[in-house]
């Protein structure tokens, strides 16, 4: 097992470049970048970009043209200065092999439009993201597993039937929707003011004591992390189920029970074990789902100012060394995350032997 871990290991390095590399080269051919929002917002509002322009730094990305700039009317030094503060200027192997340089120190630069550097940001949105994410996995695997295992076991019972149809809502209707209905009954919408609509903690957090903080804590967090679990129980319920079935039906499950062995011993000592397994390759890509993508909206409609958001944020003002500094953070915790649940794998199955599967 060592040996398949280093090699793992091994390939993290050339799938992060790979990846790396792809989007780079989408960035590339994508129209726009930060000196355009520079130009626009200095034709369209006077000076004030030449001041922020004033305090930022990079070296991703590209961008169009000198000449194409000047002709709206600036001044072509104006442009080139801009180009040369940012690393523009140089050419585009270049300016990806300084960032991969960079990056391996995890040395991610500043961010163009908001001075300050983009591991600062990162460690700023990450408690976020954090709180939103282990909490809503905490949460669904601690409903999904146990749902599934009981639809399993009275499969094609009154209670299948009805908590199908729970599921099959869960499932049809986005998180985001679910955020909206709870706002509009629980958070001063409609009926009733009973929790926060901002932020991760209140103003005076400070100066509450210890058990207050945990209060108020998970009261902001109740309904975003509600918002995720509905939105998110329904397939690793059903993944839970039919593995449980799948494994239920063969021949060890029938010999064991025709030993004896009561239906707790053979569902949690036999079948569990062997069903878990597909329940713990879908981990990695819950965890990332949750952690960043997923929880997007969600942070946009509770204000929650973490990863998720600042992404989207930087995509759209082609903030370029926060879109690529984050997604070096996302990919290598997926990769991470990945070799985790290999390993989990075979503490669960110890009869899984990766190395043996290399060979």
């Amino acid at each position: 097992m060592g040996g398949y871990i280093l090699r793992r290991l091994a390939l993290i390095i050339p799938t992060l470049i790979g990846i790396m590399l792809l989007n780079f080269v989408i960035i590339q051919a994508a129209p726009g970048g930060p000196i355009e929002q520079f130009i626009a917002e200095m034709e369209g509002h006077g000076g004030g970009a030449l001041a922020r322009a004033t305090g930022g730094g990079g070296s991703e990305v590209v961008s169009a043209t000198a000449d194409s700039r000047g002709s709206r009317g600036l001044p072509k030094e104006l442009i080139q200065e801009l180009e040369v503060m940012y690393g523009f200027d140089r050419p585009a192997h270049e300016r990806f092999a300084k960032m991969l340089w960079d990056y391996a120190r995890f040395d991610f630069g500043d961010s163009f439009f908001r001075n300050r550097t983009v591991t600062e940001l990162i460690i700023d949105k990450m408690p976020v993201s954090i709180s939103l994410g282990l909490w809503s996995t905490l949460i669904i695997y601690l409903i999904s597993i146990p749902l599934g295992i009981r639809k399993a076991i009275t499969d094609g019972s009154r209670f299948d039937v009805w908590s199908s149809s729970v599921i099959v809502v869960g499932y049809a209707i986005p998180g985001f929707l679910f955020a909206i209905l709870l706002i509009v009954l629980f958070a001063g919408g409609s009926y009733f003011d009973w929790f926060p609509l901002r932020g991760l903690t209140s103003v005076n957090f400070d100066e509450l004591n210890w058990y207050q903080k945990i209060g108020d804590y998970f009261w902001h967090l109740a309904l975003p992390v509600t918002a995720n679990v509905i939105g998110g129980f329904a397939t690793l319920t059903l993944l839970t189920k039919n593995s449980f079935l799948d494994e239920i039906s063969k021949h060890y499950v029938v010999t064991a029970r025709a030993k004896g062995l009561e239906e707790r011993q053979v569902l949690y000592g036999h079948v569990f074990r062997n069903a878990m397994l597909i329940v713990i390759a879908s981990l990695p890509g819950v965890l990332v789902s949750l952690f960043f993508t997923g929880s997007l909206l969600i942070e946009v409609i509770f204000s929650l100012d973490g990863l998720g958001l600042l992404g989207f944020e930087a995509a759209l003002n082609r903030d370029y060394p926060v879109i690529f500094g984050t997604l070096f953070i996302f990919t290598l915790m997926g990769l991470v995350l990945k070799l985790v649940s290999d390993i989990t794998y075979v503490l669960v199955d110890p009869r899984i032997d990766f190395e043996s599967r290399e060979r």
